[in-house]
């Protein structure tokens, strides 16, 4: 599995595009394409998940799993700001797991792809399980830090819960993803085969060109990561960051296994769940945190999550929760 997944052209397109960088080739993605291709694939993975869940019940297992990935994103921040609180501020600490709590789009999405190629058939409601994760990070890790502010009794600006909730709830690509699994569950099959040569011929063309880029800001990324231990007074150890990024993914994918299996989830929902869990957030949660939490420093969350767990899930994490859920459920 591990070799399947290291020949797979998308992970090879992402190292090519972090190779771009360790060479200094002026290899670049413009801006909006990219964003356009983020919200290619969101469409696409979105209208795929409520076009199975239209041909689906809604079971027991289906409100399980849900229960189960909300469970789980309000966890994994918990324990997890009280872990980095050790190390980091109470700002960065309630960042960083707010990051490590919510989920990560690519990261489902490669893995839904990875399932495909190995023949591992997944139900569309864990579209609205990554959807449902999103929020409850961001939600709790701010209120870890409100609560940790207040029993210091340091004085901070109020934060505008408002404008917070919709950041966290209705930002685009929980609205987009979403959206298109409605639209796929009410047209279903026919709709599927009316959009089909854009959704299912383009969707690995277009998710190669979107890790080429993603490895390109990765590997800036990593610089970033380096910059701020090595510049800032008192800086975190860049030793400490990188354990941690490592680490959490495996504690929550750990998590994750148990109570899926203890669910009795399918194979391939088992899988995603664990990726979900085991993955962190380096779009939604960066732009709440920059309208809610600016004393959280970005050069220590955002390389934590995008240059490093990232790849990490990539490379080892996705066969590796694969070859463990099917010895769990025995397949």
């Amino acid at each position: 599995m591990f070799l399947d997944n290291l020949s797979s052209p998308p992970l090879l397109f992402f190292f090519l595009g972090m190779l771009a960088v360790l060479v200094r080739s002026d290899l670049d993605i413009p801006a909006q394409i990219a964003k356009f291709m983020s919200l290619y694939l969101l469409f696409a993975i979105g209208f795929k998940g409520g076009v199975a869940l239209n041909e689906s019940k809604l079971d027991s297992e289906v409100w399980l799993s849900l229960g189960a990935a909300v469970l789980l994103s309000a966890v994994v921040p918990v324990y997890s700001f009280y872990v980095l609180r050790r190390k980091l501020s109470v700002a960065d600490a309630a960042a960083t797991a707010a990051t490590y709590g919510s989920v990560s789009a690519v990261t489902f999405i490669t893995a839904t792809s990875y399932l495909t190629y190995q023949g591992v058939d997944w139900n569309g409601h864990m579209v609205a399980a990554m959807a449902l994760m999103e929020s409850p990070a961001i939600i709790l890790g701010l209120l870890l830090y409100s609560r940790s502010r207040s029993a210091s009794k340091t004085s901070s600006e109020p934060h505008k819960w408002g404008e917070l909730l919709h950041e966290a709830c209705l930002n685009s690509s929980v609205f987009l993803i979403l959206g298109s699994m409605i639209i796929g569950w009410i047209t279903g099959p026919p709709g599927m085969e009316q959009l089909s040569p854009l959704i299912k011929d383009l969707f690995l063309g277009v998710l190669c060109l979107f890790l080429l880029d993603m490895g390109i800001v990765a590997a800036r990324r990593l610089r970033d990561l380096r910059e701020s231990s090595e510049q800032r007074a008192g800086a975190v150890p860049i030793a400490y960051m990188v354990a941690m990024a490592l680490l959490f993914p495996i504690v929550n994918a750990a998590l994750a296994l148990s109570l899926g299996a203890a669910l009795q989830l399918t194979l391939g929902d088992l899988v995603l769940l664990t990726v979900l869990s085991a993955s962190a957030s380096y779009i939604a949660v960066p732009a709440a945190m920059r309208l809610a939490l600016p004393e959280a420093n970005p050069s220590v969350y955002l390389p934590m999550s995008l240059a490093i767990t990232f790849p990490a899930n990539l490379l080892v994490g996705i066969p590796l929760y694969h070859k463990v859920a099917e010895y769990l459920v025995g397949a």
